[in-house]
C-alpha cells in the first residue's frame, strides 16, 4: 500500500467493471476527512472497496463535506458549440439588454431594501427611545428600564427566532459567505431567498434592539441575494421561466450578478455609490473584468437615485420617525482643516494604537464565535438563550452606566434644543434636571447612526468628559466583540465605527494641548483606523468614509491613518473577514499561494485512484460511478481505434452526465453518436438549476437491458479543460487556479508512455490544511 503523498499515479481506472476482479477487501487508497469535497475531490485518496458481486465501489468511513465549487469555468463542448453557432444577432443584443435590465432591477430592489431597513429601524427604535424618555422625564426609572430591557429582549428574541427556525445561514454579517460564493464556493442555503427574508427583518429587529451591530454588513448579504434571485434563470419547476431566461442559467452569470448586488448593498447601507464599486473589488470578488466594472457601477447609481427619491419623500414628514436627511450620513464638514507636524505626528500615535487594538479585536472576535459556535450547535433553544442573555447584558450596560456620568450645564451657543426632545439628540436629559444634559446617556441611549453622527459633529468640542469617552469606548469595544457570533444578523461596519468613533475623540480630548485638529475629525480618523485595522481594508474604506461625511479635505490623512493601521495590524493576525472564513470552514482560495508551495509539485498532492471513462463508454460502468462516488468531473480518454494511443479527450461533468443518461442517447454498438444527438439534447438542458432541485440518480431509471448498452460522451465533453504539466510548482498552479475560476485542474504527466492524466486538482488540493496534512514535516513559519 502507498503512503500517503506517494501514490502511484501510474494508475488509473477508466472501467469499473474491468477491474471488479480485485480482492474484496483490498485497500486502494485513503481517504482524507479534514478538508473535503463531495463533488469534486478527485485527487484525494478514497477508502473503497471493490466488491465483485455488483462491479461497484463503495465509499467506506467517508465523511464528505456539503460544501460544493461553482462551475465559473466556460464548458467548451459540442452541445454548447452548437447553441453558440446557432445564435442569431437578436439573441446576442437581448443576451446584453437582459444583463443590463438585471443590474437594473438588483439596483432598485437592493436600494428599495435599504430604504425600507432604515425606515423600519429609525422608527421602532425611535419609539423605543421615546417611551423611555417619557418615563424618565417623569421619574419613573425603574418602570423605565422594565421597558427598555423588555422592548430590547422581545425585539432580539423574535430576531434570533427567525434565524433559528426559518435560515441559520442568515446569522451574522454574511460578508464572509458572499466573499465564498465570489471566490467559487457554494455554500447551501447563503443566498436561498428564506436566507433573503430572514437578513431584512431580522436585522430590523437586531439593531433595533439596541445590540452593538449594524444593518450596513447585512445588507451587502441581502443585495447579494437579491441579484441571486433575479438571477435563477427562472424556475421550471413552478413554470416561471421562458427561453429568453436561459441565458443565466449558470454560474458565471450569476457570479457577475451577485458581484453586482454586493455592491448595491454597500451602496444602500452607506449611501456610498462609488465606494460600493470599490468594496466589491477590493474586498468581494475574486475575479474582476471591465465590462463588470460598469455594469456594477451603473448598479450603485441606480441604487443611490432610489434613495435620493425615498429621502426627499421622507423629508415631507410622512415616515414617522425617519424624517429629513440627505445622501450625506455625517456631515463632518470642518470651515478650516489645516495640518501641521505634531498634528500628523498625533495621527500616526493615533493609527499605530488602532492597528493594536483592531488586531486584538480580531482575535478576541475569533474566540467568542468559537465559544459561541459550541453553544449555537445545541439547538435553537440555546441560540435564543444566548441572544437574549446579551440582550439583557446590553441593556443594563446602556442604562446604567449613564448614571455614573455627571450632569453638564447645556452650552449657551447650540443652535439645537438642549436638553433634547426628540428621540435621540446630542443632549439628551436622563436623569439631569433642567437646563442639564448626560453625554454618556446622549451616546447610549441613541440609535447608533445618531452616536456616530454626535461623535463626529464638530459642533460639540469638550461636551464629552474624558472619563465619559473612555467608558464609552470600552463598553463598545466589549460589547462589538460579545455581541458577533450570536444567532442574530449582525454587521462588523457600525461596531467597529463606534469603537473607533470613540476612541479617536478620547485620543482628541488627550492630545488637545498638541495638536488643533477638531474632536469630530478625530474621531472621523478614530473610526477609519478601526476599520484599517479590523478589516484590513484601505481603498473602498476611504471612499466611503469621504462619502459618508462629505469631506474631502481629510483625504490625506484618512489615506494615511488607514495605511498605517492595516500595516500593524497585519503584524499580528488576518482581517476579520479572513479569520470568520476559516472558522466557518469555507475553502477560500486566496489571491496568492502559501510560501513553502513553492518547493511542492502538483503531483505531490495529486492521489489516486483516478476514474474516468472512455471517450465511447458502457451506460452500465457510468452508472456505477455516479452512484459510488460523488465526484463532479470525470477525465474522458479516447482509445484505440478511435485514437492510435490514449490520449486524454477533455473533461466530462456530473451534472452532464445526468442529462445524457435521463435521454438515453444509448446505442447497442461501439460508435460515435448521430447529429440527431442535437436535436434531441440542447445546452437549455445544462442549465444549472435554480433554487429548485436539479437531475439526482435517483431520478434517472436504467434497465438492466440498457446497462450493456453505450453512450458516446464526446458532444457532453469539454475539449478543453485546464491543464499542467506534473512538475509544475503547486504555488504557480493555485494562482492560476484562483485566476481562471476553476472547479477542476488536469495534471499530465511530463514523459511518454504514461496514462494521459495523472489526476485532478480541485480547491481543497490546494488547501493548507491538506497540503500540510499530507506533509506534516513542513514548517509554514520558515517559509515566509
Amino acid at each position: 500500500m502507498a503512503k500517503e503523498g506517494d501514490v502511484n499515479h501510474g494508475d488509473y481506472v477508466h472501467d469499473i467493471e474491468n477491474e471488479a476482479s480485485v480482492d474484496g477487501n483490498e485497500e486502494i487508497g485513503r481517504y482524507w476527512s479534514g478538508l473535503s469535497e463531495r463533488n469534486t475531490s478527485h485527487s484525494k485518496p478514497l477508502l473503497v472497496k471493490r466488491i465483485n458481486t455488483t462491479s461497484q465501489i463503495a465509499i467506506v468511513g467517508a465523511n464528505l463535506c456539503p460544501i460544493e465549487s461553482l462551475d465559473y469555468e466556460i464548458f467548451d463542448n459540442e452541445i454548447f458549440k452548437q447553441e453558440w453557432r446557432s445564435r442569431k444577432k437578436v439573441d446576442i443584443i437581448q443576451y446584453v439588454i437582459l444583463k443590463w435590465g438585471f443590474a437594473l432591477l438588483i439596483g432598485l430592489g437592493t436600494g428599495l431594501v435599504g430604504f425600507f431597513n432604515s425606515f423600519a429601524v429609525e422608527n421602532i427604535a425611535g419609539f423605543k427611545l421615546l417611551t423611555t424618555t417619557s418615563l424618565m422625564s417623569q421619574k419613573r426609572y425603574a418602570e423605565a428600564f422594565l421597558v427598555y430591557a423588555s422592548l430590547n429582549t422581545c425585539l432580539a428574541a423574535a430576531a434570533a427566532a427567525l434565524c433559528a427556525f426559518i435560515a441559520p445561514a442568515a446569522a451574522g454579517s454574511g460578508i464572509p459567505e458572499v466573499k465564498a460564493y465570489l471566490n467559487g464556493v457554494d455554500a447551501h442555503t447563503i443566498l436561498a431567498p428564506r436566507t433573503l427574508f430572514v437578513k431584512i427583518f431580522g436585522s430590523i429587529l437586531g439593531v433595533s434592539a439596541g445590540f452593538v451591530v449594524g444593518k450596513e454588513g447585512p445588507m451587502v448579504h441581502t443585495g447579494a441575494c437579491i441579484a441571486s434571485l433575479l438571477g435563477q434563470g427562472g424556475s421550471r419547476k413552478y413554470h416561471l421561466t421562458c427561453s429568453w431566461l436561459r441565458y443565466f442559467k449558470n454560474d458565471r452569470d450569476r457570479r457577475d450578478m451577485i458581484t453586482c448586488g454586493a455592491a448595491a448593498g454597500v451602496a444602500a447601507a452607506f449611501r456610498a455609490p462609488v465606494g460600493g464599486v470599490l468594496f466589491a473589488l477590493e474586498e468581494a470578488a475574486s475575479w474582476w473584468r471591465s465590462a463588470l466594472l460598469w455594469r456594477t457601477f451603473f448598479t450603485t447609481a441606480v441604487v443611490g437615485i432610489v434613495l435620493r427619491v425615498a429621502i426627499e419623500f421622507c423629508s415631507t414628514g410622512k415616515c414617522g420617525l425617519f424624517g429629513a436627511g440627505g445622501l450625506i450620513l455625517y456631515d463632518v464638514n470642518s470651515a478650516n482643516v489645516t495640518y501641521g507636524i505634531l498634528d500628523i505626528l498625533a495621527v500616526v500615535i493615533l493609527g499605530s494604537f488602532a492597528g493594536v487594538l483592531g488586531s486584538m479585536y480580531n482575535y478576541l472576535v475569533d474566540k467568542v464565535v468559537r465559544t459561541y459556535s459550541l453553544i449555537n450547535e445545541k439547538g435553537a433553544a440555546f441560540k435564543i438563550s444566548l441572544v437574549i442573555t446579551v440582550a439583557f447584558f446590553t441593556s443594563c450596560c446602556y442604562y446604567f452606566l449613564p448614571w455614573v456620568a455627571k450632569c453638564i450645564p447645556c452650552p449657551s451657543n447650540v443652535t439645537v434644543s438642549c436638553p433634547s426632545t426628540a428621540e435621540s439628540g446630542e443632549y439628551q436629559s436622563f436623569q439631569c434636571p433642567p437646563g442639564y444634559y448626560n453625554d454618556l446617556a446622549s451616546l447610549f441611549l441613541n440609535t447608533n447612526d445618531d452616536a456616530i453622527r454626535n461623535l463626529f459633529s464638530p459642533r460639540i468640542t469638550k461636551e464629552f468628559h474624558i472619563s465619559s469617552l473612555f467608558i464609552y469606548f470600552f463598553t463598545i469595544y466589549c460589547l462589538g466583540i460579545i455581541t458577533y457570533g450570536i444567532a442574530i444578523p449582525s454587521g462588523l461596519f457600525i461596531p467597529v465605527i463606534l469603537a473607533g468613533a470613540g476612541y479617536g475623540r478620547l485620543l482628541g480630548r488627550i492630545f488637545e494641548p498638541f495638536t488643533k485638529l477638531d474632536r469630530g475629525l478625530f474621531a472621523l480618523l478614530g473610526a477609519a483606523s478601526f476599520l484599517g485595522g479590523t478589516m484590513r481594508m484601505t481603498v473602498s474604506i476611504c471612499v466611503i468614509l469621504l462619502e459618508l461625511t462629505n469631506d474631502l479635505l481629510l483625504l490625506p490623512l484618512v489615506m494615511l491613518v488607514l495605511l498605517i493601521s492595516k500595516t500593524v495590524a497585519d503584524n499580528f493576525n488576518r482581517g476579520v473577514y479572513d479569520q470568520i472564513l476559516k472558522i466557518k470552514g469555507l475553502p477560500y482560495l486566496e489571491a496568492h499561494a502559501e510560501p513553502y508551495m513553492k518547493n511542492l509539485v502538483t503531483r505531490d498532492v495529486v492521489s489516486g485512484p483516478l476514474i474516468s471513462f472512455s471517450g465511447i463508454e458502457k451506460v452500465g460502468t457510468i452508472w456505477h460511478a455516479l452512484n459510488s462516488t460523488g465526484h463532479n468531473g470525470f477525465p474522458v480518454i479516447d482509445e484505440p481505434p478511435f485514437s492510435d494511443a490514449p490520449e486524454l479527450c477533455g473533461l466530462v461533468l456530473r451534472s452532464h452526465l445526468l442529462v445524457l443518461l435521463k435521454e438515453k442517447t444509448f446505442s447497442n454498438e461501439r460508435r460515435l453518436a448521430d447529429q440527431d444527438i442535437f436535436e434531441r439534447i440542447s445546452a437549455l438542458d445544462f442549465g444549472k438549476a435554480g433554487s429548485g432541485k436539479g437531475i439526482k440518480v435517483e431520478d434517472i431509471d436504467i434497465q438492466e437491458e440498457e446497462m450493456d448498452m453505450y453512450v458516446d460522451l464526446h458532444p457532453i465533453t469539454n475539449a478543453s479543460p485546464f491543464t499542467v504539466v506534473e512538475t509544475m510548482s503547486l504555488a504557480k498552479a493555485a494562482i492560476i487556479f484562483r485566476q481562471h475560476g476553476l472547479r477542476h485542474m488536469c495534471v499530465v504527466p511530463k514523459s511518454q508512455g504514461r496514462p494521459p492524466v495523472v489526476g485532478i486538482l480541485t480547491r481543497h488540493d490546494f488547501m493548507p490544511e491538506h497540503v500540510l496534512g499530507l506533509y506534516p514535516n513542513i514548517d509554514p513559519h520558515k517559509w515566509r
